[in-house]
């Protein structure tokens, strides 16, 4: 077979750890090479690529996403790829695009767990890697240190020798500077005319026969009011033209056979019509309702599909239902279970890291990489509009020939020395087990551990809230071992309502002397929801309602201010961390509320009785 090289073009993904400054990367890249004109929004803009609310509002990457530059009339194909652990199934879908990869690492924090993941993932499918140390402005910066343990990294990961060899590149990304060698003056002029003409050297073109039949693997989808569906994927081979009819694959198994629309390549973050493809190129067809990711496009001259997608299988779990607290369908606009599955069907389709079932007391198993993973699905459902109760989160555990397994992760912790004692208190609780523990020259301490998912549960919040934010964590799934003993229970119990009705300032200031408040004066309470943490570990039924009886009695201290303390308003992510077996959380469009699954006392003595 004769393979021709395009010599115009170039497919590389953008790989990291969360917050090592990728998509900060790209914004120089797109900036500099006259993607947007100099009046346009873009040029005053940050994270670009993450145009998603979430993304913007907590500040990672959450969906890979892909756009394009022209450098010096050749074309960069730029996949931009999530860097927290929890979505790493957006990095295995997308990888099989490119042909090359930047790997950006934190000149001060170094590899970390995911910089080893999408590493491993980029080797498995033998792209070209260039290392980009990035933020060598910092002042804890250690870039030489760093290139050390990137190369024992890539020691330990190369499948072969010829992936031991890779240009090192060093940048500012957020100031859109790069340079071969470690600059001496940081504050002087520069650009990252040095990197595109290193992704240009080093990244070979895209191989593709000459003459074969048209074909193409979907690693991603999107959807458009007006053109509908969109599958998006590298051309493998061959080209196709609008009106050209087309096979799909999953595999060897036909699934129909289908006339494409319309054929766009992306110019910048717009996608342009073309009459027809680019062999090589990625690109985006319309005019096949029922494509899904992982299934292959083909000529009807070639009816073969490429292998399926092998993803890492999820590690945790959380039960989802329409809602039924008594304050049901008053703030959202879908709260049934027909709406829910159709929501949770459509999600499906795109997000393959995610396993859905139906659960036999009508609600819906749904099961994700992590909680992060879960809380955003969770987050975008009450944001459209949808009412629904979430238990509390599970690992999956299964069962093998060595009895019952659950899954492990390996944790970085990084931490100065003030907090260190707290963190080892924490990790010996939770029975993780220290694997390793270096200190670096600033102070801070890098520890390694090895943890079960299970006894990982709510650690994050729990270290950001006694770190006040200070430390750093990450983790990776490392497999399967066999399952430990349960821990015991690590929270106090919780102030339930006595009754339903609105909050009163009167009957907070007393309640308040029993733990800490999760609610303020004015709030619409019922019986059975959580209104604040105990300070035994009983639960404990409080009248939040009551108000202060009229009296004609006068006294010198009728009058005093009643004081109450600013109630404590969890976030999404520590709403799940904080229930327990018997608790659910009521998600609307507008509230999250912690409440008991049975409502009333009697209710929950029958439960435990059962």
């Amino acid at each position: 077979m004769r393979v021709l090289f395009f010599m115009d073009l170039r497919n590389i993904a953008i790989i990291a750890h969360v917050d090592h400054g990728k998509t900060t990367l790209v914004d120089g890249m797109l900036k500099q090479t006259h993607t947007f004109r100099a009046n346009q929004a873009e040029m005053q803009q940050t994270t670009i690529l993450d145009r998603n609310e979430l993304e913007r509002e907590k500040g990672i990457t959450i969906l890979a996403k892909n756009t394009s530059v022209t450098y010096h009339e050749t074309k960069i194909n730029i996949i931009d790829t999530p860097g927290h652990a929890d979505f790493s199934g957006e990095v295995e879908r997308v990888i099989n695009m490119a042909d090359g990869a930047l790997l950006v690492v934190d000149s001060a924090e170094g590899p970390l767990p995911q910089t080893r993941f999408v590493l491993e993932q980029a080797f498995k499918q033998n792209l070209k890697i260039i290392v980009v140390i990035n933020k060598i402005d910092r002042k804890d910066a250690r870039p030489k240190e760093v290139l050390g343990e990137i190369e024992e990294l890539f020691l330990h990961l190369a499948k072969h020798a010829s992936q031991l060899t890779f240009p090192v590149i060093y940048a500012v990304g957020r100031e859109g500077k790069a340079w071969k060698n470690l600059p001496v003056d940081l504050t002087a002029p520069g650009d990252l005319q040095l990197l595109f003409e290193e992704i240009i050297a080093f990244v070979p073109p895209p191989q593709v026969g000459i003459g074969k039949p048209f074909k193409m693997l979907v690693s991603t989808l999107d959807f458009d009011p007006y053109k509908g569906t969109y599958a998006i994927g590298k051309v493998s081979q061959g080209t196709v033209k609008p009106g050209q009819t087309v096979v799909e694959l999953l595999e060897k198994e036909k699934l129909g056979t289908y006339k494409i629309e319309q054929v766009f390549t992306s110019v910048g973050l717009a996608r342009q019509e073309v009459t027809e493809s680019t062999p090589g190129d990625i690109i985006a067809v319309t005019g096949l309702p029922e494509v899904g990711i992982g299934q292959t496009l083909a000529d009807l001259l070639d009816p073969v599909g490429f292998p399926a997608m092998i993803l890492t299988e999820p590690t945790l779990k959380v039960q989802i239902a329409p809602n039924t607290s008594p304050f049901a369908g008053k703030e959202g606009k879908f709260a049934t279970s027909r709406q829910l599955e159709e929501r949770l069907k459509r999600e499906k389709k795109t997000n393959i890291g995610l396993r859905i079932e139906m659960n036999a007391s009508g609600g819906f198993i749904v099961a994700g990489r992590g909680e992060l993973h879960l809380a955003i699905l969770i987050e975008n459902l009450r944001r459209e509009g949808y009412e629904l109760q979430v238990g509390r989160p599970e690992v999956i555990v299964k069962q093998t020939e060595n009895g019952v397994e659950e899954p492990f992760e390996e944790v970085t912790i990084e931490i100065g020395k003030e907090h260190l004692g707290t963190i080892i208190e924490e990790m010996g609780k939770r029975r993780a087990e220290l694997l390793d523990t270096i200190t670096h020259d600033n102070g801070t301490t890098r520890m390694l551990y090895l943890i079960s998912s299970r006894n990982l549960l709510g650690f994050r919040s729990d270290m950001l809230t006694k770190t006040r934010g200070q430390g750093l964590f990450a983790s990776r799934f490392v497999g399967f071992k066999p399952q430990t003993p349960p821990l015991p229970k690590l929270r106090n119990g919780v102030l339930i309502a006595f009754e339903t009705g609105i909050s009163r300032s009167y009957a907070l200031e007393s309640a308040q002397e029993r733990g800490t408040l999760f609610i303020g004066p004015g709030i619409k309470v019922y019986q059975g929801m959580i209104v604040g943490l105990n300070s035994r570990q009983d639960d404990l039924e409080i009248n939040v309602c009551k108000t202060k009886k009229l009296t004609n009695v006068h006294s010198e201290t009728s009058d005093i201010a009643i004081k109450i303390d600013p109630p404590v308003v969890m976030s999404l992510e520590q709403c799940l961390d904080f229930i327990e077996d018997d608790e659910l959380l009521e998600v609307t469009p507008l509230s999250l509320r912690l409440r008991k699954r049975w409502l009333t006392k009697i209710d929950r003595v029958r439960a435990t009785r059962v």
